[in-house]
């Protein structure tokens, strides 16, 4: 169980980075965006700030994915952690809706906004901010193989486009059209709803047991153990980085209990060291009968 909180240690303290960064870059982009009554500067304010709550949601997921299996969860904790990621994409959606309806109130009443210096000098620093957040949570989230960290990241990606739509209208609003500012806020919307999709979508499939690796090629890796006479109903469930397996093998009717154990031992070993991310797999033993057809 080391590894395992070793492992969580590591991504709470990279989320932990992160939420500093996206707390000052959305303090920055929200306090500015009002003072000049930047629509699309508040909007992606907002999207920082949200960036940061996502943060918050993911820290409570890996604290609880981080427990050990217990009497009531004989399979560990590790859906808490994909729990937290429909928490982040629900948040998304609140800040879409937000961020829409702010966008045609202001198309059917224009306020222009004040465009300064200070605003291209804050939204350029915060655009730097983010990349940089981005990339470590990339590097890092591949590194430590955590979907979390990965789907974090491209929230944050979807921070930067934002940043550059916001950079283009304030250009827009100083070349007088100021449309263009509730026009970027509802670009800004799309790209957080399509982030919050995506992340649905890939929680769903850990949710409804989505099968993750692919029987046949889990099929020839059991074949080439000795005594394997055939393999079927194989079926996988999990993570990318944590899955669980159950398949059934033949073995020769004559072989003894404590061989064809060994030979299940051998399949197990077999696939998990082609598949490191496999973490459990439960091997049904039946005897190979040719003439009687498989279920």
């Amino acid at each position: 169980m080391s590894e395992v909180y070793s492992h969580y240690y590591k991504v709470r303290r990279v989320l932990w980075i992160t939420l500093g960064w996206n707390l000052l870059v959305a303090v920055a982009k929200i306090t500015y965006g009002y003072m000049t009554s930047s629509l699309s500067m508040a909007a992606d304010g907002f999207h920082s700030l949200f960036d940061g709550t996502s943060n918050l949601v993911a820290l409570i997921g890996i604290w609880a994915a981080s427990h050990p299996p217990d009497d009531t969860h004989h399979y560990g904790h590790r859906k808490f952690e994909t729990f937290a990621a429909v928490g982040i994409a629900i948040l998304l959606f609140v800040t879409c809706y937000n961020i829409l309806r702010s966008s045609f109130t202001r198309l059917s009443d224009p306020t222009p906004p004040e465009v300064t210096p200070i605003s291209f000098i804050i939204m350029g620093l915060t655009l730097a901010v983010n990349y940089f957040v981005m990339r470590y949570e990339q590097r890092k989230g591949r590194e430590y193989e955590n979907n979390l960290l990965l789907a974090d990241s491209e929230h944050t990606r979807s921070d930067i486009l934002a940043s550059c739509s916001v950079l283009i209208s304030l250009i827009a609003v100083k070349l007088n059209y100021p449309v263009l500012d509730p026009i970027a806020a509802l670009f800004i919307a799309v790209l957080i709803g399509r982030v919050g999709i995506q992340i649905l979508l890939e929680s769903s499939k850990v949710l409804s047991d989505y099968s993750v690796l692919e029987p046949k090629i889990l099929r020839e890796l059991a074949m080439k153990v000795d005594g394997v006479e055939e393999c079927h109903q194989i079926r996988t469930r999990g993570s990318s980085n944590h899955i669980y397996i159950d398949l059934h093998i033949h073995v020769p009717p004559e072989m003894t209990t404590l061989k064809a154990h060994e030979v299940a031992h051998r399949v197990e070993a077999t696939i998990k060291d082609q598949f490191p991310e496999v973490v459990d797999i439960v091997v049904h033993v039946e005897p190979h009968i040719p003439n009687l057809e498989n279920d």
